[in-house]
């Protein structure tokens, strides 16, 4: 296969270059940058690229982003995303064309270099190849976002100045509401939001905690 690798770390790049030029690849560019990378693949046309998701100048998600725009900008190239990170925003954005070719592999969790080899191979012939704790990590994601998803305006609002740590009476002040009203708002958002009444969980934190988690 002819390959473009794309990491910021010097020594895990060449360690790549290496096993697969080893395993009778090509590697055609080994950059360490988002914008060296959408170069790369415009240019040169790989099989497949290996991206990393942090990479300069901010080191959070500019290699998920480029491999995104790249699936707009190249349609059909294949990408696998190898990590130490889960991204779940970006990552169900990239996964939502269901186009096959495309994968995400955690770096910690490749026990085997013959296993990392064939999701490549299988990437570049336009399969799917996920890590267990990627997909789990994202159904957690899409199921949070899904319940705040049923809360109308009204209730978002609600939710959001609990997160603030304001008591019902405040929310109601601020909002101008009733005190009863923003107990009925509160009383659907836990319904919603699947939390029913317990003794041993604070409602009230657990909704919030959905709330930033989303």
């Amino acid at each position: 296969m002819r390959i473009v690798i794309a990491e910021d770390s010097t020594i895990l790049r060449q360690g790549l270059v290496e096993l697969l030029t080893f395993r009778g690849h090509e590697v055609v560019a080994a950059v360490k940058d988002a914008g060296a990378l959408r170069d790369a693949v415009g240019t040169l046309d790989p099989d497949v690229s290996i991206v990393d998701i942090r990479m300069p100048p901010t080191h959070t998600d500019e290699g998920l982003r480029a491999a995104i725009a790249l699936r707009r900008e190249v349609p059909g190239c294949a990408l696998l995303l190898f990590s130490q990170y889960v991204e779940t925003k970006y990552a169900a954005q990239l996964l939502a064309d269901r186009a096959g070719g495309v994968g995400y592999l955690l770096k910690d969790r490749v026990a085997e270099v013959s296993d990392f080899l064939d999701a490549l191979r299988r990437v570049a012939d336009g399969e799917t190849v996920l890590d267990p704790e990627v997909v789990s990590q994202l159904f957690s994601a899409t199921r949070q976002t899904d319940a705040l998803g049923g809360l109308t305006p009204r209730e978002r609002e609600v939710l959001g100045l609990m997160a603030e740590g304001r008591s019902n009476s405040a929310i109601a002040a601020k909002l101008f509401l009733s005190a009863g009203s923003v107990e009925k708002y509160v009383t659907s958002i836990f319904g919603k939001l699947g939390l029913p009444p317990s003794e041993e969980d604070n409602r009230r934190v657990l909704a919030v905690l959905r709330y930033l988690d989303s």
